[in-house]
């Protein structure tokens, strides 16, 4: 039986890696030919097995073992159902149902090879056959993006202006999962292949091929966090690079925008989306009502489920990683707007008042105060000069008082919100601890078992 794109199956296949990145006619056609199995206790797959098909955990849970040792326990709400079980050929280890599952089982070639598409626009990441005559193309292309139509065209001037070109042979890393990022890069000629490691110890998974016109290189500059791909020179490539520093100020300032809680319910009463990027483990702990769940790891590959009429509000635990989901949602011509300061803002609290005005940097030169108070006040007649003045001072010293009061009240709100991140940070090592602890007793176990067939074998040795 067909699988309905729109039913709850079809929005869990919509998310497996990499049918997320197919575009629309394609999904529909996979979902077209394909079934569901489901089986109650049992072996998936045994080590050995030459079965090339691809193996999906649609619901249930599944542990991959070897010889009676357990390597990993798959739940198909984690993060690691979103890619095929074990898919190695012949299969390293086995699978077994742990009580009632149901999966998928999809032929490697297509799944791996889809037949190609020719696009006129960016489809997440489609590739595009573009002619290659032109050496402006690229800034055509750029141009074209809904990113830097955004842009003032002073700041597009400087960007020009402030671009470096490099260049990277074919087969040579551009920048690798885990570091740090530098630099925002545009590429002038040439393709390039995204990947990633789910694990350190896995094989890479390919998730697209990049050309001409194209960017990357901008979720670690907006999230703080470490690279999380991998990108790989397929051909001889000239790309265009953007320091940290004026990523951030000519491209991301002008480009991202921000609302507070107030803001945000009109929007979503108008009938915006309000998204949450942060993990699946985070969203179930505590979340905004009305929300839905899309970890920005996997944003990517859900773009075409959502729709670009709706305005995307977007959510995680401080803004972080709301920025860079945001900035890949604007590349993909969506509205998308901001929660300032995350779940852990005081946007986000009950106790926060909507109408505290949004501090941003002034563009006009402020007055010192004394002048401002001056004519505040009428010029006095003679016999009142004395009492106004004393009016005056009364009022410099009351103001001066308030400016104190909201410096102790930023103040606290700074570590407020510290001392927020530190719980946070505090939950998650606690949640590390106890998974280490669980992994602690899976190991001692092994070696217990590891350690009676060992005594077993040099037994059956001195029987020999």
């Amino acid at each position: 039986m067909a699988i309905d794109v729109n039913s709850e199956d079809g929005l869990i296949i919509r998310k497996l890696i990499p049918l997320g990145t197919w575009p629309g006619a394609q999904f529909n056609a996979l979902c077209e030919s394909i079934t569901t199995e489901e089986v109650r206790g049992g072996t998936l797959f045994k080590k050995g097995d030459m079965d090339p098909r691809l193996i999906y955990l649609l619901s249930g849970e599944v542990t991959l073992q070897s010889e009676g040792l357990i390597i990993e326990v798959i739940a198909a709400e984690s993060e690691a159902a979103r890619f095929a079980l074990a898919h190695q050929i012949p299969r390293k280890i086995d699978a077994v149902a742990n009580g009632a599952v149901r999966f998928l089982r999809l032929d490697a070639d297509i799944v791996n090879n889809p037949t190609p598409l020719v696009c006129k626009e960016d489809n997440s990441y489609m590739v595009i056959e573009e002619p290659e005559d032109d050496p402006n193309d690229w800034m055509t292309a750029l141009l074209k993006s809904p990113v830097f139509q955004r842009l003032p065209p002073a700041n597009l001037q400087k960007i020009l202006i402030t671009l470096e070109e490099v260049c990277f042979e074919k087969g040579e890393i551009i920048i690798r999962q885990g570091d740090m990022g530098d630099y925002y890069y545009l590429i002038k000629s040439g393709h390039c292949l995204v990947s990633r490691k789910p694990s350190s110890h896995a094989k890479d998974i390919k998730l697209a091929q990049l050309g001409k016109g194209e960017a990357f290189g901008e979720d670690a500059l907006l999230s703080g966090e470490p690279r999380n791909v991998t990108i790989t020179a397929l051909t001889d490539m000239v790309l265009l690079r953007l320091d940290e520093q004026h990523f951030l100020s000519l491209i991301r300032e002008p480009s991202l925008k921000f609302i507070d809680q107030e803001r945000m319910q009109d929007v979503l009463r108008q009938g915006a989306v309000l998204l949450d990027v942060r993990s699946q483990d985070d969203y179930k702990a505590g979340h905004l009502p009305g929300s839905i769940n899309a970890p920005f790891f996997s944003l990517r590959m859900q773009l075409k489920t959502f729709n670009r009429e709706q305005p995307v509000v977007v959510v995680c635990d401080n803004g972080r990683i709301s920025e860079a989901a945001a900035f890949l949602l604007l590349r993909h011509r969506f509205n998308a707007l901001i929660l300032k300061g995350g779940m852990n803002g005081p946007a986000s609290r009950p106790e926060a008042k909507a109408s505290e005005p949004e501090h941003e940097t002034a563009h006009f030169a402020i007055d010192d105060g004394v002048e401002t108070l001056i004519n505040l006040v009428d010029e006095p007649h003679p016999q009142n000069k004395q009492e106004q003045s004393d009016q005056i001072s009364s009022f410099a010293a009351s103001g001066a008082l308030e400016d104190q009061l909201r410096l102790m009240k930023s103040e606290n709100e700074a570590l407020r919100r510290v001392n927020l991140q530190l719980n946070d940070k505090c939950l998650k090592l606690e949640v590390e601890r106890e998974e280490a602890l669980r992994q602690h007793h899976i190991l001692q176990k092994q070696t217990e078992k590891l350690m009676q067939m060992l005594d077993k074998a040099k037994g059956d040795q001195g029987v020999a």
